[in-house]
């Protein structure tokens, strides 16, 4: 059975990074026996730089796309819809965009720690299923010990500022491999797959590689 790398680059408050993760997971448990992963999380980081009380989802996105905010709120079905077809509920969506910097400094020491999947679908909880605020480092905390990580070295990375370089370092990485936008899955470093894919046409994406 091959094993295939998956170079995944996401950030936490995407909603369509949560659904393309699912989607991914449906996929993989289709091909069970036959294909293999190592799955790795990248960062590439939507709204750097946000105060730590975040910017109200409409306002960030009426900014970006030069829309009004009642315009920004209208554009929401199409994730509702997805979401409920990938079997995630984002019941506690919270209304506010946070930046996500740390989080994903606490993703790369996860990495290193083997739990950087665990980690990644906590963060993924806390904000979308719980509503927390993501850029806070009691809420991240409670994602690492929910993701089997120590609490006390995750809150140290934390006060730290431990990764940091790394984090830069890799986002820098992949914005020059021509990655703009989330999510983005890179298949053994050559094959890329943009957006969140529907299972089936991941399945058949993974398994063509896998036979090559």
């Amino acid at each position: 059975m091959r094993t295939l790398r998956l170079d995944i680059v996401s950030d936490i408050v995407c909603p369509w990074c949560y659904i393309g993760l699912a989607n991914l997971e449906r996929a993989l448990a289709a091909l069970e026996g036959e294909v293999a992963v190592d799955i790795a999380f990248h960062p590439l980081q939507l709204n750097p730089g946000l105060p730590p009380q975040g910017e109200a989802t409409a306002d960030n996105i009426a900014r970006k796309y030069g829309l009004t905010p009642d315009q920004a709120r209208s554009r929401g079905g199409g994730v509702r819809e997805a979401a409920a077809e990938a079997g995630v509920a984002m019941a506690g969506r919270p209304d506010r965009i946070y930046d996500t910097f740390d989080a994903h400094r606490l993703l790369y020491w996860a990495g290193e720690q083997g739990r950087q999947l665990a980690l990644k679908h906590a963060l993924f909880d806390a904000y979308f299923e719980q509503g927390r605020n993501i850029a806070d480092h009691a809420a991240l905390a409670d994602a690492a010990e929910a993701a089997g990580l120590d609490r006390a070295a995750a809150n140290d990375v934390l006060r730290r500022g431990s990764y940091a370089a790394q984090v830069n370092d890799d986002e820098i990485e992949w914005r020059s491999e021509g990655i703009a936008s989330v999510p983005t899955m890179v298949i053994d470093r050559e094959f890329v797959v943009s957006g969140a894919q529907a299972p089936a046409r991941i399945e058949r994406a993974l398994r063509k590689l896998a036979a090559r």
